[in-house]
């Protein structure tokens, strides 16, 4: 069995028992700090803005890929139209929206 007897003078017992009442206090502040509303809002607004930032950037991302390909598909490498697949689309666009005037000034005739 090891000996229990301590060998501390009493001046080092009260200067260890200053250094854990500090320590303790420390560590109190500690808590009281992670534990306030204030805290834990600012927290959650933290982890919050990083989801929307992570999101958005994922989809910024995205999108920027789409519309990479769809540009790849209308314009060629040199930035000249690829008028065999534009104009079909512009003609597509222009019948539709011709149609919807067409049917808007129905209704109201």
């Amino acid at each position: 069995m090891a000996d229990t007897a301590d060998t501390r003078t009493p001046a080092q017992i009260e200067a260890d028992i200053e250094r854990r009442r500090a320590v303790l206090a420390e560590t109190l502040d500690e808590i009281g700090v992670r534990v306030h509303p204030r805290t834990i809002m600012g927290d959650a607004k933290a982890k919050v803005a990083a989801n929307v930032d992570h999101t958005l950037g994922r989809a910024y991302v995205g999108i920027n890929r789409v519309v990479s390909d769809v540009k790849a598909k209308f314009v060629d490498a040199d930035g000249s139209p690829r008028l065999e697949r534009v104009v079909p689309v512009a003609v597509l666009v222009v019948g539709v929206v011709g149609l919807l005037a067409l049917g808007t000034r129905r209704r109201r005739g």
